[in-house]
């Protein structure tokens, strides 16, 4: 199964950019003399950019994106400024509560330098870059987060993935993006710098389900060597059985208690109401209400599924704690800042920051020798209580 969905379904669903490169799609598939022939444009690394220099940067998640010179949609006022493409860096000043119509829930522009951009397709960013290591540490791969907005990837050997394919059909590089975590296999040093090999089966630690046997090479300034410390338990010393996660899909909200006191809170995007192609409300994608338990973890796997019409294919989804039969997961989300609107399909996305949290606090616990921990239920871990209204 090498195809699993639109390409143009592709661009929208994923949000992996175009970049300054032209969007173009085929009208056909490539042939592999072309995918190797225009693939060679992209396969060489390239250094970290110099990126915009205020605290937050957001990156622009989808293609042609309108900036507002006021922070509504109402075509009455007819205040676009200009237009963004997909992976656009603009400059976070701060989130202002504006009017957006058609429907949607979140009411948030970003306000930058130049105007304002919707604040669910804009996900906040940081560039805080690392001093590499020049070979691998003890003789040994190791876990890696990207900490700045986006790094510029060179793949080796074969194009296999569909997510790789869709890039090289829309012209455009592969990128890793701000809280992805990948596994490094290999350092070297080109033309003085460092750089990182992410492979993406993971050498057996626990990435290699969904993956394609790919490899890319990155600036090794932009990836964070992960410690102990990043995935040290939380509250450790709290009975497992007084901790539970209460998931209210009404509002889109995640609480997380210690018996009964609330301990962390957090927005969520949980399965969307709609089906994405012909529009009609459907359960097809919904997140399960109801009693479930958290039975899986795993702190970076590749997300594929679905088909042409319909679907998606994501590689180096960060902290997943799998919570239902049919891969309904709780993991981050870096390719929108929609949390507050149903938009998954089916799992419970948050923020980078908050999967990793909820990694973390919940069981079972996993290290980064093991990559991962899964139970076979009715064998489990926390308890998840999901519900919603029923009319």
């Amino acid at each position: 199964m090498r195809k699993y969905l639109s390409r143009r379904d592709f661009i929208k669903l994923a949000g992996l950019g175009v970049g300054a490169m032209a969007f173009r799609p085929l009208s056909r598939p490539l042939t592999a003399f072309e995918i190797d022939y225009r693939w060679d444009i992209f396969s060489q690394p390239k250094r970290l950019p110099q990126f915009p220099g205020s605290e937050i940067i957001g990156r622009v998640c989808e293609p042609d994106v309108d900036i507002r010179s006021s922070p509504t949609n109402n075509t009455i006022y007819n205040n676009s400024v200009g237009r963004l493409a997909a992976d656009t860096l603009v400059e976070w000043n701060r989130e202002v509560v504006g009017e957006v119509l058609y429907g949607l829930q979140n009411q948030k522009y970003v306000e930058t330098p130049n105007g304002y951009v919707y604040g669910s397709i804009v996900q906040p960013t940081r560039n805080l870059p690392n001093t590499p290591v020049t070979e691998l540490p003890n003789g040994q791969g190791f876990w890696a987060e990207v900490t700045v907005p986006y790094i510029d990837i060179a793949h080796e050997g074969v194009v296999a993935s569909p997510w790789l394919q869709d890039h090289i059909s829309y012209n455009f590089p592969p990128r890793l993006y701000y809280g992805q975590v990948v596994w490094i296999d290999q350092v070297r040093t080109n033309n003085g710098f460092p750089e990182y090999r992410w492979n993406e089966g993971a050498s057996g630690h626990g990435y290699g389900y969904g993956d394609y046997g790919e490899f890319f090479w990155g600036d090794g300034a932009g990836f964070k060597i992960l410690t102990d410390a990043d995935v040290a338990p939380i509250s450790p010393d709290v009975d497992p059985n007084e901790k539970t996660i209460s998931i209210d899909l009404d509002y889109q909200t995640l609480t997380c208690f210690e018996g009964g006191r609330e301990v962390y809170y957090c927005q969520i995007s949980s399965g969307k109401r709609y089906d994405p192609v012909t529009g009609e409300v459907v359960d097809t994608f919904a997140t399960p209400a109801g009693t479930l338990m958290t039975y899986w973890k795993i702190i970076s796997k590749n997300m594929t599924a679905g088909n042409e019409g319909s679907g998606y294919s994501t590689p180096a989804v960060p902290w997943c704690t799998f919570i239902a039969s049919g891969g309904v997961a709780i993991h981050g989300a870096f390719w929108h800042n929609a949390f507050g609107e149903r938009k998954s399909h089916g799992c419970v996305n948050v923020k980078n920051e908050d999967a990793k949290w909820i990694f973390r606090w919940t069981s079972p616990y996993v290290s980064l020798v093991t990559s991962e921990e899964r139970r076979e239920l009715p064998d489990h871990g926390t308890i998840i209580n999901s519900y919603e209204t029923v009319f």
